[in-house]
C-alpha cells in the first residue's frame, strides 16, 4: 500500500505554478500510460488554462483548492474547493478563475 499526501503535493505544485511562465504545474500521482486509471494533480495560477482538447475517456475533476471553470462548446461549469466536475465526453478546456489545484481522474477507453 502507498500513501500520498495531496495537501503536501498541492502546496508544492502551487509554488511551482506561481514560478512557471505558463502558470501551471502537474504531476501524475497514480497510474500512467500503462494503466486504465490515471490521476493527475494540476495546479494553475489564476488566469492560466489547459487549452481545449479531446476527452481520452471517462473523467472527473475534483477541485482541491480555489476555483476553476470547465468549458465544452458553449457550456461552462464552475467548481470551487470540494466540488466534483464530470468532464463531458467532448472537446473541453479548463481555466483557473483564481489560483487553483485539482485532481483529474481519467479512466481511459481501451
Amino acid at each position: 500500500m502507498q500513501k500520498i499526501s495531496l495537501d503536501a503535493r498541492v502546496r508544492e505544485h502551487m509554488e511551482r505554478a506561481a514560478a512557471s511562465p505558463a502558470g501551471r504545474s502537474a504531476e501524475t500521482v497514480y497510474g500512467g500510460h500503462e494503466h486504465t486509471l490515471r490521476q493527475t494533480l494540476i495546479a494553475l495560477r489564476a488566469g492560466a488554462s489547459l487549452a481545449e482538447h479531446e476527452n481520452p475517456g471517462e473523467a472527473t475533476v475534483l477541485v482541491l483548492r480555489g476555483r476553476v471553470r470547465l468549458h465544452s462548446g458553449d457550456t461552462t461549469w464552475e467548481g470551487m474547493t470540494g466540488d466534483l466536475l464530470i468532464v463531458p465526453p467532448a472537446r473541453h478546456g479548463l481555466e483557473a478563475v483564481e489560483d487553483a489545484a485539482a485532481l483529474l481522474t481519467v479512466a481511459r477507453a481501451r
